[in-house]
């Protein structure tokens, strides 16, 4: 049964969603304030939280930013309730790390809906990670322990041989482009992009090792369409080529 906080202070409103969450067999938790519902978003983990915007004490852009500074609620997923839906509002709440908006008033269907989407997308990056242990191994080989990431490197870890860009990794787990890029550079130091490289050179690695297989084949099984591209990427992670790197390790097995 998931769990689903309500941070609203409108009694009627949050009446009403506590009521619909209650009906549809959630576990529904409420708070009145942006306080209350900090201390409970740490206190009882929910699976997703419902978050008004305009509040008397910490208003919903605070409570998203206790949430991302506290370990144990940073990846916790948040869906904002607002009455105001211009531009600079959507741009601050992504920033911060907001994972979708309901305009109000929003009827309960489009509540609902909100909901089953998020809860499904959360469902299949952990179903990634589960699915895949040899993944997991490998990730955790290459990935720092990041609970604020760990959707980041589950998607990089389950595309890596594909295209993909930093707006699909940002989309994919939650956050806008900007504030995961800032995000990112500030828990790691590095780049999204220089993750992915990192795990299609683990990859690269691994095949050279392990095959006999062509470089280009090599290349296009780790995403790479440019196989030249490919080799100048591996010899600025190296400081070799490809070529010379499988030699030099096949001369230290023999």
């Amino acid at each position: 049964m998931a769990k689903i906080l309500v941070i609203e202070d409108e009694a009627e409103t949050r009446n009403i969603f506590i009521k619909c969450l209650t009906y549809e067999g959630f576990c529904a938790l409420e708070a009145e304030n942006g306080t209350l519902g900090i201390k409970l978003a740490q206190t009882h983990l929910p699976d997703l939280v419902i978050c008004d915007i305009m509040m008397p004490d910490i208003d919903g852009y605070g409570v998203l930013a206790a949430m991302r500074q506290y370990h144990a609620t940073a990846s916790i997923p948040l869906i904002f309730l607002t009455a105001m839906a211009t531009m600079p509002d959507l741009r601050q709440g992504m920033t911060l790390g907001a994972d979708d908006y309901l305009t109000k008033p929003c009827s309960l269907e489009q509540f609902l809906a909100a909901i089953t989407a998020r809860l499904a997308r959360q469902a299949q990056l952990r179903d990634c990670l589960v699915a895949h242990p040899a993944n997991r191994q490998a990730e955790n080989s290459i990935f720092p322990a990041c609970p604020r990431l760990s959707q980041v490197f589950a998607f990089i870890e389950t595309h890596y041989h594909q295209p993909i860009t930093l707006s699909e990794v940002a989309q994919a787990a939650g956050y806008s482009a900007a504030y995961l890029t800032n995000l990112t550079q500030e828990l790691t130091g590095h780049s999204v992009k220089r993750w992915i490289i990192e795990r299609r050179m683990l990859q690269a690695r691994n095949l050279l090792r392990e095959t006999n297989q062509s470089v280009r084949q090599i290349a296009e099984a780790i995403g790479y369409a440019d196989v030249g591209y490919f080799t100048r990427q591996f010899r600025q992670v190296h400081d070799d080529s490809p070529q010379s790197w499988r030699r030099a390790v096949q001369l230290r097995s023999a």
